[in-house]
């Protein structure tokens, strides 16, 4: 037994070297940079050790911003983006003929570089001198609009990013829920057809049951793929999210590193922790509901 548990761990050493540099060091080294006070990464000194990054944090307005925009994508995207991906692949596991041609065409916006997607819905949206995209011809013919969703008013474009968001994450979903739903056992079907159980209840007592394994597990990854929103964003509205009043938690960091108001390692930092505590909070909770409504 000792000899194969030190041939396991000689098997795990290189994940374990692995994670330790490039994920444990770098949440420890973030965690003390975020109590490191007027930090400079130049001259790799800093005057003081405090909560002083924090407040200013979560008293910056951009900060604030970023946090709502952040949580409004996260409740309407998750939930939005899972349900419709499993009402599609409810319906392409009952369709026989066409059934890999309909997966290929869901499944090519998962493909599709993110920046290229969001130049075509920056088409279809973007109001110019020229047009007033597809969006507001559809709307159009219901004499509403013209809107300007891409710099109009914010709740416009809080819809574009949300619309966005769903659009690139469902075929994901789509692919993953299929293999789910090909992989329950027929038998409980045909016994429940044989006691005449309605589809719905088949639906509800057998199919959810059985894929509740998947669907958490697309629940957790929405949520902690939502939390990191930042490129989508930039794709629709460009690099001044702040100006645009949609910026995202992953982009004020990225700002306060890199951007117009960047040279903040130590205010980074911090964001950065509080979205880890964020992430870890909303993860624990969902696996402490899991316990009571996934089935193994």
């Amino acid at each position: 037994m000792e000899k194969n548990n030190a041939k396991a761990w000689l098997y795990l050493l290189p994940a374990i070297l692995f994670l330790g540099v490039f994920m444990v060091y770098p949440l420890i080294d973030v965690f003390i940079y975020s109590f490191e006070e007027g930090y400079n990464s130049a001259s790799q000194t800093y005057f003081g050790i405090g909560t002083y990054n924090y407040s200013y944090v979560l008293h910056d307005p951009y900060f604030l911003q970023a946090v709502k925009n952040t949580f409004i994508l996260v409740v309407i995207t998750v939930p939005l983006s899972t349900g419709l991906a499993l009402l599609i692949s409810v319906g392409l596991s009952s369709i026989k003929k066409l059934r890999n041609l309909f997966q290929t065409v869901y499944f090519l916006p998962y493909v599709t570089n993110t920046l290229a997607v969001g130049l075509v819905f920056m088409v279809l949206f973007k109001k110019t001198a020229y047009t007033d995209g597809l969006a507001n011809l559809i709307l159009s013919i219901f004499n509403a609009g013209p809107i300007d969703f891409i710099d109009g008013p914010y709740w416009a474009k809080m819809f574009v990013l949300c619309f966005y968001t769903v659009w690139v994450v469902m075929p994901f979903k789509i692919l993953i829920l299929t293999s789910a739903l090909a992989s329950v056992n027929q038998d409980y079907y045909n016994a429940a057809r044989v006691d005449g159980t309605s589809r719905f209840r088949m639906f509800y007592k057998i199919t959810l049951p059985m894929i509740s394994p998947m669907l958490f597990y697309l629940v957790i990854t929405g949520f902690i793929g939502a939390f990191k929103a930042y490129s989508d964003a930039v794709a629709l509205f460009g690099t001044n999210l702040n100006a645009a009043e949609m910026n995202t938690i992953v982009g004020y960091v990225y700002d306060m590193l890199y951007g117009d108001s960047g040279g903040y390692p130590s205010y980074a930092s911090a964001a950065a922790i509080l979205l880890f505590a964020i992430v870890l909070t909303i993860t624990t909770i969902n696996l402490l509901v899991s316990r009571k409504h996934v089935h193994y």
